[in-house]
């Protein structure tokens, strides 16, 4: 059976995540796989081999990435040559959209197939981008139903997955349990604080957080929190705010799913972990931060009234948002302590999201994949 060579890069944990669970299901579909490009450790462990380490992809805001601008051609060239080299079979981009749309058109012009995994928010913000990823994608790989729609109507071709973490994730979480292996007390009220993954989202939104924990403590003197960190750095990035807080936080080495489920709810960053916490079913507070400049021209630019997941999928607000100068301890505080004992009343409508999101997401990638070959590599 020939070797099928196939290029991902990812450029976040969440990417990282997706491209794990794509490439296992590809593995299973075809019995030579040569994997390369860029991932995290969840891809590494499928057998990526990556040309540099993911984290230099992962940059927060408009004017953040100028800072990084430099070094990010200089490894998006580089890499574009790695892969003219390689000559995969297919190249997928996963997220990631301002580096990997311009490899994508670079590599679709040279002969190599291409394909999108994860939208990037056109529907929202920068509409126009839609033409490049016409010209760039031999395929868009889309999360949620809303997407391919706006796909369609712009003639790109399109699949509709659904989403690999309403898979993963059970219908009815098990609190208990969480709690258990958590070692949290099973009675008391916890809120889980997830001021994201990224150094630029942890810097922003981090010291808000805590802040707002220890003023909503002072009002419920029994609240217990519960803060997942990412990886090393983002602890060693925490660590030092909690320093003379007296505040009753047990940080955790990764673990977020368990945080959310052993939770009663959550004060979270906006992006991929507000969906995680809605497919956990609890109610949530989104807040959201940036570079003062980056804000500025977002707001000019974005066209959706809503910037959260659940928001966007409910077509609604069903969750509330705080954004920049909004996002104070005291706004938080006020939305979040009515969530401990009255929860239900935004969480009613999740079942039914969760459920419409199921449906083998990593399965119908991979095969989404084959078909785009033609599945000729795979006889």
């Amino acid at each position: 059976m020939k070797t099928l060579r196939i290029a991902l890069v990812a450029g976040e944990a969440s990417g990282d995540l997706l491209g794990a669970g794509l490439m296992r299901a590809l593995k299973a579909r075809h019995a030579n796989v040569e994997f390369i490009g860029v991932g995290g450790p969840r891809m590494e462990a499928e057998g990526l081999r990556s040309y540099f380490p993911m984290e230099r992809l992962a940059v927060m805001g408009l004017i953040e990435v100028l800072g990084r601008l430099f070094e990010l051609l200089k490894r998006r060239k580089q890499l574009l040559a790695d892969l003219l080299k390689a000559r995969p079979d297919v190249f997928i981009g996963i997220d990631a959209p301002d580096f990997n749309l311009d490899l994508e058109l670079k590599l679709r012009n040279a002969g190599i197939k291409t394909a999108h995994y994860v939208s990037p928010s056109v529907w929202a913000w920068r509409q126009k981008r839609v033409f490049k990823i016409r010209d760039a994608c031999d395929l868009m790989l889309t999360l949620f139903p809303f997407e391919a729609r706006f796909y369609e109507e712009h003639q790109v071709a399109v699949r509709f997955v659904g989403h690999p973490l309403a898979d993963a994730i059970p219908v009815l979480p098990d609190r208990s349990g969480a709690r258990g292996r958590l070692g949290l007390p099973q009675e008391a009220p916890i809120v889980a604080l997830m001021p994201g993954s990224r150094g630029g989202e942890v810097a922003h939104l981090a010291p808000l957080f805590l802040d707002a924990a220890v003023l909503a403590q002072t009002l419920e003197p029994d609240l217990k929190f519960v803060l997942p960190c990412a990886n090393a750095e983002r602890r060693a990035q925490i660590e030092p705010l909690l320093a003379g807080k007296a505040l009753s936080v047990t940080l955790l080495d990764g673990q977020s799913h368990d945080a959310l489920a052993a939770c009663d709810a959550v004060l979270i960053a906006s992006g991929t972990a507000t969906l995680e916490a809605l497919l956990y079913k609890r109610p949530m507070v989104v807040a959201y931060k940036v570079a003062p400049l980056t804000y500025r021209i977002l707001r000019r630019m974005v066209k959706s009234p809503y910037v959260s997941l659940p928001n966007l999928l409910a077509q609604r607000m069903l969750v509330p948002e705080y954004l920049q100068d909004d996002a104070t301890p005291d706004a938080l505080v006020e939305a979040l302590l009515p969530l401990l004992s009255h929860g239900e009343t935004q969480t009613q409508g999740f079942d039914e999201i969760h459920h419409s999101l199921q449906r083998n997401a990593s399965e119908q990638a991979a095969d989404a994949v084959l078909d785009l070959l033609g599945r000729q590599s795979c006889s």
